[in-house]
């Protein structure tokens, strides 16, 4: 019976401490919507946090939607803008249709967290669990490929 609570006991305590170790955040789509850690933890989620100002991004539309169309059957693809506001972001993505999502991370905190120190960052999230930290580069799918093997 002592076994039997000690077990209940800490299963209604690991909630509690899993999200301790992860700051709550929730990041405002501009499609509608909203990022929260509990999206983060369902499947492979790769994310590519960028901004309008970083020389870096211009082309960030193109390299995104190329890697939804890769990854897309195998992950979840979203793209979190970095410290910038609705207008701004919505101005540099024009009136393009994209198939991935854009958050706003207008403060900076979601970046921040997940360590993320180059624009355009990569992020690969195995249920809940950051996989993969680092910049986009040029070819990103022998990195994605060896993170999902």
């Amino acid at each position: 019976m002592r076994t039997l609570t000690t077990l209940l006991l800490a299963a209604l305590l690991l909630p509690v401490a899993v999200h301790a170790q992860g700051r709550p955040f929730q990041l405002e789509g501009l499609q509608g919507g909203s990022l929260s850690p509990a999206d983060l933890a369902q499947g492979v989620v790769i994310v590519v946090v960028w901004a309008s100002w970083s020389p870096h991004c211009r082309n960030i539309e193109a390299r995104v939607e190329a890697l939804a169309n890769r990854w897309g059957s195998q992950a979840r693809v979203i793209m979190v803008n970095f410290q910038e506001d609705r207008s701004e972001a919505e101005a540099f993505l024009g009136s393009r249709k994209s198939q991935v999502p854009v958050y706003l991370d207008t403060t900076g905190g979601f970046s921040k967290q997940y360590s993320v120190t180059n624009l355009p960052g990569l992020l690969i999230f195995k249920d809940g669990n950051t996989a993969f930290s680092g910049k986009l580069s040029r070819d990103p799918n022998s990195i994605i490929s060896q993170t999902l093997g």
